[in-house]
């Protein structure tokens, strides 16, 4: 006999009893709501995924949805003191052959990222923004870390709602607002935390150009194929192209997936 959606419910109360969480259970949806009670920020679990895994892989996917829903929650928990412009910094992802210095000749501030992207940091002026470079910290006495931690506090403000599509059983989803930051969501950890608590297969993002995030709940050797083709389609569009790389999220790293075309037809 499967675990059935209250049983699950039941065992999830029970290892995320905190006094500082609230939990709510929808039955129509079939999903578990866990957060924050001052905030109320937080994740909801699709319960049927988790059991399908379950049921493939026994208790160990409930030990991992733990840590996942603990780690998204301890980031979202996170607050620091905001004042100025501190608001309007944000980070933006850039391919590792961007320019890493204005051309005047003033060192960016970066951070890396992946042997394929690297994080620079922007002071959003409304219809555009400036990348901050050291002369800029300087200025304020500011360090490095301070700005990463202030872009990063932003970055977990923008709205994750995302699009969906399933094609050949895998399932994809894109962020597409087009407020400059799409490709920077890939830096929300308690984002993918979330969409990897509620994978059914493995999670793959991708980040084309600055315009888009796309995530892939990998289902089978076809799924990769088609993000594959996706990423080239769309990095090849993309007025800021990133990378034509996607990348496999696995134990909070991003690791890129080197795709070989393995599925084109013969001639």
């Amino acid at each position: 006999m499967g675990m059935t959606t209250i049983q699950l419910k039941r065992i999830l109360e029970e290892r995320l009893s905190n006094s500082n969480y609230q939990t709510s259970f929808n039955r129509d949806n079939d999903t578990f709501r866990i957060e924050w009670k001052e905030s109320k920020q937080g994740m909801t679990i699709t319960l049927p995924n988790v059991i399908a895994k379950h049921h493939e892989r026994g208790d160990v996917v409930i030990d991992e949805l733990e840590d996942h829903i603990k780690e998204a929650l301890r980031i979202m928990g996170e607050t620091y003191q905001l004042s100025g412009k501190e608001t309007s910094i944000f980070p933006v992802i850039r391919s590792t052959s961007f320019p890493t210095e204005t051309k005047a000749g003033k060192e960016l501030v970066v951070k890396e990222h992946t042997a394929e992207t690297r994080i620079y940091y922007a002071l959003d002026l409304g219809k555009s923004y400036q990348l901050i470079d050291s002369k800029m910290l300087e200025q304020e006495d500011w360090t490095a870390e301070r700005i990463d931690e202030i872009a990063s506090f932003n970055l977990r403000s923008l709205s994750t709602d995302h699009k969906s599509d399933q094609v050949a059983g895998n399932d994809f989803y894109f962020i597409a607002t087009q407020d400059g930051y799409d490709a920077s969501r890939i830096l929300n950890e308690a984002f993918l935390e979330t969409m990897k608590a509620n994978s059914k297969g493995e999670l793959a993002v991708a980040v084309p150009h600055q315009d888009v995030l796309i995530l892939a709940d990998i289902q089978n050797q076809t799924g990769y194929d088609i993000l594959a083709q996706m990423t080239m389609k769309f990095f090849a569009e993309g007025r800021i192209p990133i990378t034509s790389l996607p990348f496999i999220y696995e134990d909070r790293k991003l690791e890129p997936v080197f795709i070989l075309a393995k599925n084109k037809p013969k001639k």
